[in-house]
């Protein structure tokens, strides 16, 4: 037994209830009366009912067909909801979803706290979940464990969607009153200083050291760390002079508890390339709604937050 059904049946019975004559329900779908008549009598069959009846010049419903009508209309109305792109208005005081975001040290320096402020203000069913970067896989946002992510795009995955969030650069930081800024800080100078570097695999160079090495000079790398911020509190408390991204400076730049507390931050002595700050998600998110806002959200956050940095840098 064959127990497949023609859904297109429905939405030309919608029609021909609705209009009461082949010729309107042919109109109303683009098809030739004929093409209806031939509908018609599939649906009589399907149903096993004549559904409608000649009445004088006219057509009249059978009560099996005056029966279905709310039916139809109800199954053929959510069909084409589904189908049709979502118009209403997503309000954020009315989410309770869990977003996790994998985000670098840079954002969460800058932006983390900021963006939780906001999100519990607009969605307060919102719960974020931060988990960490440690590298560049994209099986997390393929999958789902991950909803966002935000730092420097790379991972590999060329369907991917990116969003361009922020500019940042790397600059020197060292403790106040650190000798290596009582005077301009030259290659030279820089280079002869004891280092404390961020590496998360053997190596730990980067750009600055092949600046350094075209003009014949290496860093004098003293401790290799797995992160920013434990480079920071290294620097802070010795003569070590880290590098870090400038956003990992930012952000409540007046509270002790802050990564910069306590720093002097410097530009280096060296071009380095600027480094470009994205959100990357995965194509099934694209038109979410929430994840939209989600994605609207942390771009303004982070604005506003570099915003309030430079001002801090300007007073």
């Amino acid at each position: 037994m064959d127990d497949a059904v023609d859904l297109n049946l429905l939405v030309a019975l919608d029609a021909l209830l609705a209009e009461g004559s082949v010729t309107g329900a042919a109109r109303r779908l683009g098809l030739s009366a004929s093409a209806m008549s031939r509908t018609l009598a599939r649906l009589r069959a399907a149903t096993g009912d004549p559904l409608l009846v000649r009445a004088g010049r006219g057509l009249v419903p059978t009560p099996r067909a005056v029966a279905l009508r709310e039916a139809v209309q109800d199954v053929t109305g959510a069909a084409r909801a589904v189908l049709s792109p979502q118009r209403e208005a997503l309000d954020p005081a009315t989410l309770a979803e869990r977003f996790t975001i994998r985000a670098s040290e840079g954002f969460m320096a800058l932006a983390a706290a900021p963006l939780v402020v906001a999100v519990g203000e607009a969605a307060p069913g919102v719960c974020l979940r931060f988990v960490p970067k440690p590298e560049k896989d994209a099986r997390p946002l393929r999958e789902g464990p991950v909803d966002l992510e935000i730092g420097v795009p790379g991972t590999a995955a060329p369907e991917l969607r990116r969003r361009f969030i922020f500019r940042d650069r790397f600059v020197g930081a060292v403790r106040a009153g650190h000798r290596l800024l009582e005077s301009t800080v030259t290659p030279e100078r820089y280079a002869a200083c004891r280092h404390v570097v961020t590496a998360r695999r053997e190596g730990g160079l980067g750009p600055v050291d092949a600046a350094l090495a075209e003009l014949g000079l290496s860093r004098r790398i003293a401790v290799v760390v797995p992160g920013h911020p434990d480079a920071l509190r290294l620097a802070r408390q010795s003569d070590l002079v880290a590098l870090v991204p400038r956003s990992c400076l930012r952000g409540t730049a007046s509270d002790a508890d802050a990564p910069g507390a306590g720093l002097a931050s410097f530009a280096l002595p060296v071009a380095t390339p600027e480094i470009v700050v994205a959100a990357t998600w995965h194509p099934r998110l694209d038109a979410d709604p929430a994840h939209r806002w989600l994605r609207d959200t942390v771009a303004a956050v982070c604005r506003a937050a570099l915003r309030q940095g430079d001002d801090e840098d300007e007073g």
